[in-house]
C-alpha cells in the first residue's frame, strides 16, 4: 500500500510523525509518504535507521495549526501538508491519508470535492467512529465531527460504523445500540427518541437504548451518538484512565510492602494498561468521506502514529469505503 502520513499533524510535528511512519514502514514494508516541510522532515529522518525502506517524502509549503479555523482554512492554506496529501488520495496516488493534526481542519479538507474526498454519495454527514479503550473495543460513532446532530445522521452513523466493525473486526451482525441516560422506553432527548424509530426499521440489528456503563462493558458493538457527547464520552474516559493508572502508581511505591507488591503485579497491570491505552487504537476513521482517512490524537507519540497507520492498512485492506458506498446506495 502507499499510505500518506501529514508530517506536520501532531503537537510535537514532525518528530512522532517521522518516527511513527518509520517503524510502520518497516513493520508493514508499506510506502509511506511523508507530506510537509521538505527541510524538517529530512531532518528528522537522518534521526532514523531508515535504510532500506520505502519512504517518500513530498514538499508542502504550509501547514495547518491546532488554531486555525476549519471555516478558513480551505482558502487561506491552499499549499497545507493536508491539502497536498489528501490530494495524493484522491488523484490515486495514495490509498490512504494519516494525520494528528487539527480534526476540523481534516474534515473541512476532506469534505469539499474540489480539494479533497468529498463525501460518498448519500452519505449526509461523515462521522468519526472510534474504537473505544475498553476490553470489548466497541465503536462509538459519532466521536466529535458532527456536534450536531439529526436523528437521519445518526442512523446513517449506525450503518456505517455497523459495516466498519462487520468488516475490519469481523464481527457478523454487530449489535447496534443508541447511547443515552436510560434503557427504558421514553429515556433521552428529542434527538434519541427521534432516531429510535429510523434504526428499529433499518435493518440493522439494533438492541435499543444503553446506558454508557453497559457500553464500556460490551453490551453493543456498536455505540451510536452525537459527536459532541461521543467526544466527551472518550475524552472522560481517557482522563478517568489516566487518574487511575498515576493513583495507582503512586500507591504502589508509597512504601516497601507496597513496592513488593508492586513488582509482583507489575505484568498484569501492563495488559490491563495496553486495554485501555489510546495510543494502542492510534487514530479513528472518518467514515463517510469517498476515500480513507484516519484521524490521530494531536498528542500522538511515534507508537500512535505507527498503530494509526496500521488502522489505515485496515480499512484499506477491508474495503470500507466500498462497502459504505454499496451499503448507503441499496438503502438509498
Amino acid at each position: 500500500m502507499r499510505i500518506v502520513v501529514d508530517a506536520m499533524g501532531s503537537d510535537d510535528h514532525p518528530a512522532p510523525d517521522v518516527a511513527g511512519a518509520v517503524d510502520a514502514a518497516r513493520q508493514f514494508g508499506d510506502t509511506i509518504i511523508l507530506v510537509g516541510d521538505e527541510a524538517q522532515i529530512k531532518a528528522e529522518l537522518a534521526k532514523q535507521n531508515s535504510s532500506g525502506l520505502s519512504l517518500e517524502v513530498v514538499h508542502a509549503s504550509e501547514a495547518i495549526s491546532m488554531e486555525d479555523k476549519p471555516s478558513k482554512i480551505v482558502k487561506s492554506k491552499p499549499n497545507s501538508s493536508m491539502h497536498v496529501g489528501m490530494a495524493l488520495v484522491k488523484d490515486g496516488q495514495a490509498d490512504a491519508f494519516v494525520s494528528a493534526g487539527n480534526t476540523g481542519a481534516i474534515l473541512a479538507v476532506a469534505m469539499l470535492r474540489q480539494v479533497g474526498l468529498g463525501r460518498i454519495p448519500g452519505i449526509k454527514r461523515p462521522a468519526m467512529g472510534v474504537i473505544f479503550p475498553t476490553k470489548t473495543h466497541p465503536l462509538l460513532i459519532d466521536n466529535g465531527a458532527n456536534t450536531d446532530c439529526r436523528p437521519d445522521y445518526l442512523l446513517q452513523f449506525g450503518m456505517m460504523g455497523s459495516l466498519y466493525v462487520e468488516r475490519v473486526l469481523k464481527i457478523n451482525n454487530p449489535r447496534v445500540a443508541l447511547i443515552s441516560n436510560g434503557e427504558e422506553e421514553g429515556k433521552g432527548n428529542s434527538l434519541i427518541k427521534e432516531t429510535i424509530p429510523l434504526l428499529e426499521a433499518s435493518g440493522l440489528n439494533y438492541i435499543g437504548n444503553i446506558e454508557p456503563k453497559e457500553f464500556m462493558q460490551g453490551a453493543a458493538e456498536v455505540g451510536v451518538v452525537d459527536g459532541f457527547t461521543g467526544n466527551l464520552m472518550m475524552k472522560t474516559a481517557e482522563s478517568i484512565a489516566k487518574y487511575m493508572f498515576n493513583t495507582i502508581r503512586e500507591e504502589l511505591y508509597a512504601d516497601f510492602i507496597s513496592k513488593l507488591g508492586g513488582a509482583l503485579a507489575k505484568p498484569a497491570l501492563k495488559r490491563a494498561g495496553a486495554h485501555l491505552n489510546p495510543d494502542e487504537v492510534g487514530g479513528a476513521p472518518l467514515l463517510g468521506v469517498n476515500g480513507v482517512v484516519i484521524i490521530a490524537h494531536g498528542r500522538s507519540n511515534a507508537y500512535a502514529i505507527k498503530q494509526a497507520i496500521g488502522q489505515a492498512r485496515r480499512v484499506v485492506g477491508n474495503q470500507v469505503v466500498e462497502a459504505i458506498t454499496t451499503g448507503i446506495a441499496s438503502v438509498q
